[in-house]
């Protein structure tokens, strides 16, 4: 997935959980979400775009993946 934008929800969630398997995304404080999410590889967006809405939608979509494999 190369050049993931703060708008691929998903896909963000999707890396997130293939990088951090064994992390409950409720656990994370927003700003070390914005870290790793700036720090995937494939992610090639500003970090200053991001937002709270951007990055609680993220963490839930997170969640689901993460619920969804457990």
């Amino acid at each position: 997935m190369a050049g993931l934008s703060w708008e691929q929800i998903d896909n963000i969630a999707l890396e997130l959980y293939e990088a951090h398997p064994e992390i409950d995304p409720l656990t994370i404080r927003f700003t070390d979400l914005h870290k790793w999410i700036t720090e995937l590889p494939a992610f090639s967006d500003d970090p200053a775009k991001s937002s709270e809405g951007k990055l609680e939608a993220i963490q839930m979509a997170w969640l689901e993946e993460y619920k969804d494999n457990q």
